[in-house]
């Protein structure tokens, strides 16, 4: 990604502020990965120190072989819209074949089309920006999941104590 297109907001100070912004990334589906990246995204152009720990299904986003594949599911997803006619997605075609790929597909498209980066773009904008990525060490224990299989650009695998030691004084945002 070259640097020309990273979409970190500018507030026009590079002072840091000496707020710091903790964010738990637990989900692993596509549409619950970016509230966490904006977020974190915003917090960095206001000059604000960010850490992302990512645990359980969150490790999705920092898996090399997942990133790139992030699902969103409808079912369950009462507030999910149609692409035209501002008409709700009845839930009960929520569970049939192919919905997951088709409501996947509109978001990536969605999402591409106002200039938003994919979940690998942006976490690369996030640490380029100096956000910090961590991973949970019961989720990697339990998934059986090492630093090999992570992003280059984690720091390290933590205890949750860990984090919350490191992290202390942030705002925590529990995603």
């Amino acid at each position: 990604m070259s640097e020309e297109s990273f979409i970190a907001p500018d507030f026009g100070s590079d002072e840091p502020t000496g707020r710091k912004l903790a964010i738990i990334c637990s989900k692993g589906n596509l549409d619950m990965a970016y509230p966490g990246l904006i977020l974190g995204n915003a917090a960095l152009g206001e000059g604000v120190q960010v850490d992302l720990f990512f645990t359980f299904w969150g490790f999705d986003m920092i898996m090399t072989e997942r990133a790139d594949d992030m699902a969103f599911s409808p079912a369950g997803n009462a507030a999910m819209r149609l692409p035209v006619g501002n008409l709700r997605m009845p839930q009960s075609l929520a569970p049939a074949p192919g919905m997951t790929a088709l409501a996947t597909r509109m978001l990536k498209k969605s999402i591409a089309d106002i200039g938003v980066p994919t979940v690998p773009e942006f976490l690369d904008q996030i640490v380029a920006s100096g956000g910090r990525l961590w991973a949970c060490r019961m989720s990697a224990d339990m998934f059986h999941v090492d630093k090999e299989d992570l992003r280059d650009d984690v720091q390290a695998i933590i205890s949750a104590s860990d984090f919350i030691e490191m992290t202390e004084g942030a705002q925590l945002l529990f995603i």
